[in-house]
């Protein structure tokens, strides 16, 4: 498996509206076992997003997926910065079956 973490800053004010984007555009990622888009508590603008896939390849296909890159050119706009935070071997936890 593979996972990621990472950390979205948006332009001051927007962070709602981008939550909005990212969820919209994770419905039918083929391999994604979990994606999570959760507000940053010491940051009023930063959101993090937990990331868990069947494979590294399944990740990188969605970012191909039409409804994913409609969603990036709309939040594009919002984005102040993006980091990633840290890659990750996901080995278990509710919502990722047995593996």
């Amino acid at each position: 498996m593979h996972g990621m973490i990472g950390r979205i800053t948006a332009i001051p004010g927007q962070r709602a509206m981008l939550a909005e984007l990212l969820i919209a555009g994770s419905g039918d990622m083929p391999g994604c076992l979990s994606y999570v888009v959760a507000e940053d508590m010491a940051n009023p603008d930063a959101l993090l997003v937990s990331e868990a896939w069947d494979s590294k390849e399944s990740h990188a296909a969605s970012l191909k997926l039409p409804a994913v890159q409609a969603a990036i050119a709309k939040a594009r706009p919002l984005i102040a910065g993006f980091e990633t935070i840290a890659e990750t071997r996901p080995i278990g936890g509710t919502g990722l079956g047995a593996h």
